[in-house]
């Protein structure tokens, strides 16, 4: 990008190249250079707007973080509708299929943006954190309308979701109603 050219909106226009260097090439592509190179800006644009790379980092997952509510309220919408299963299995490939499967590698990759995040206020690993809480969250509002037993245990059976979640994103396979079924067949 040429020397004073304004750029609108700075931080999105980072996060964005940000992102797809994350899914093009992976956690350990995801370097200053490769996303001021991505954005088509110089290395200090960074610089100016974030006090460091672990910084830029820690504001691109919690404003993605953010972004997980929209999916929680249209996830929590689909409650009564449709199957369970195909629900469920929609929102983990979202959530998995999307840039958010990524992140959550970045995350459990680097020591000082688990810091920073931790920092902020956040606890476990973020994003599968929210994630679960977003399962729970839907599996609850289905126990309500009877589709789930009234007794089944949705925070396990959130954690088996998501977990497996992650684990399906990294190995590229696509598991998702597999596992969702088997889920739900366990809870009875």
């Amino acid at each position: 990008m040429p020397t004073g050219v304004a750029i609108r909106d700075v931080r999105e226009h980072l996060f964005g190249a940000a992102e797809r260097v994350l899914r093009r090439a992976g956690v350990n592509a995801l370097t200053s250079r490769a996303v001021t190179t991505e954005a088509g800006v110089a290395k200090g644009v960074l610089h100016r707007h974030f006090a460091d790379f672990d910084a830029f980092l820690a504001e691109l997952v919690l404003d993605r973080i953010a972004g997980l509510a929209t999916r929680r309220a249209a996830l929590l919408e689909q409650a009564g509708q449709g199957t369970v299963e195909g629900n469920l299995a929609a929102a983990l490939r979202d959530i998995f299929g999307s840039v958010a499967g990524a992140m959550l590698s970045l995350i459990i990759a680097r020591d000082e943006l688990r810091s920073r995040l931790r920092a902020a206020g956040l606890t476990g690993i973020p994003m599968a954190a929210d994630a679960m809480q977003m399962i729970i969250a839907y599996l609850t509002e289905e126990q309500r309308a009877g589709r789930i037993a009234a007794d089944a245990d949705v925070a396990s059976m959130a954690l088996m979701l998501v977990g497996s979640g992650h684990l399906i994103a990294a190995s590229e396979e696509d598991d998702f109603d597999r596992v969702v079924a088997a889920a739900l067949r366990a809870a009875g």
